[in-house]
């Protein structure tokens, strides 16, 4: 008698596209690997690189060492690297007085956000930022400015009892990887209270948070749970998961790969779950989560495609004559 093996339950997967590293947390790793490689290990690296456990433990077994401040660097000649999340501008400044060599790999949207707030400043307006307290971002925005001409505001609630000094000179920042329908209300509040309020030139929010968003919003409807791969500590993640509730699938989750999968909530005959994955979070763990599903059912890929993107930061001119390779980022890409 032939042995029929059983049938797995089918599943729709719906893979949101874009999803995953955005140009500028590209850029940052590819620092830290060509400063590797240039310089040889180790390579300092102050707080995470980029929010993600995978990538930093992939670094660290290169030879990167992530320290939280300058002051547990020795004086050994090698190079530190300031992460994509930017910093305040005292940090820069002590490493300039211990003459240590630094890279500083902020993401050039932050930069932007970085330079819209000092302008503010320049033109005589006292500087709203819309953020989260605590955050690196936030920490090295408002450290850009001096104490007393920046405020943070992280809610509406924050925006009724915010009452400034002159509401006729006010400019306003936004961290870079909020969602925009809560930045949204928070601006909308700030207008309606403060009308005289200067917008920045150009949208802080980043492309790569907003096409992200969308693509949520576009394949959430109707799923019976959304999957976004993640850091527990990416902010731009746990938005996408909000994101996605807010769009009409019954459970958003964040799940940093295929350990976190919960095949509990994976019921019924033919169950339709959507997926994406944080800027911070590598195709590697979205493959791995596939493979995983794929193993317990028979997955169809439905993919949804909001945006094209397209974008390139390059790494600083120091560094451009280091060459990379794709097996130097093997990490981060599945061993190619």
């Amino acid at each position: 008698m032939s042995f029929i093996a059983p049938t797995k339950p089918k599943l729709t997967l719906r893979l949101c596209e874009p999803r995953g590293f955005c140009a500028g947390v590209d850029r940052a790793i590819q620092i830290v690997v060509l400063a590797l490689k240039k310089y040889g290990a180790p390579v300092y690296v102050r707080h995470e690189i980029v929010h993600n456990k995978y990538v930093v433990d992939g670094l660290r077994e290169m030879g990167a060492i992530f320290v939280r401040e300058l002051d547990e660097i020795p004086d050994d000649g090698q190079p530190v690297v300031f992460s994509a999340h930017g910093v305040p501008k005292s940090v820069p400044a002590a490493a300039a007085d211990r003459e240590m060599l630094y890279l500083d790999a902020t993401c050039p949207l932050v930069s932007k956000v970085h330079k819209q707030a000092m302008l503010h400043v320049k033109r005589g307006r006292h500087v709203v930022l819309i953020g989260h307290r605590g955050h690196p971002e936030v920490i090295g925005t408002m450290g850009q400015l001096q104490p007393g001409t920046v405020s943070l505001i992280e809610t509406v609630a924050d925006v009724n009892a915010f009452e400034p000094e002159d509401p006729q000179a006010l400019g306003f920042v936004t961290q870079t990887t909020l969602s925009l329908d809560d930045t949204s209300e928070i601006v909308a509040a700030l207008q309606a209270k403060f009308p005289a309020m200067t917008a920045p030139s150009s949208e802080s929010i980043c492309y790569a948070t907003t096409n992200r968003q969308e693509a949520v919003k576009a394949s959430a409807p109707e799923t019976d749970l959304f999957l976004i791969v993640g850091a527990p500590n990416s902010s731009n993640s746990k938005r996408l998961v909000e994101v996605a509730e807010k769009a009409g699938s019954a459970k958003g989750l964040l799940v940093r790969g295929p350990e976190d999968l919960p095949f509990d909530l994976v019921t019924g005959d033919h169950p339709l779950v959507g997926m994406s994955a944080g800027a911070s979070a590598p195709e590697v763990l979205v493959d791995a989560i596939i493979a995983a599903l794929r193993e317990r059912f028979d997955v169809a890929i439905e993919l949804v495609q909001t945006a094209e993107e397209n974008e390139n930061f390059p790494v600083m001119r120091s560094l451009r004559d280091t060459p990379l390779t794709v097996g130097d980022m093997a990490f981060v890409n599945g061993g190619a």
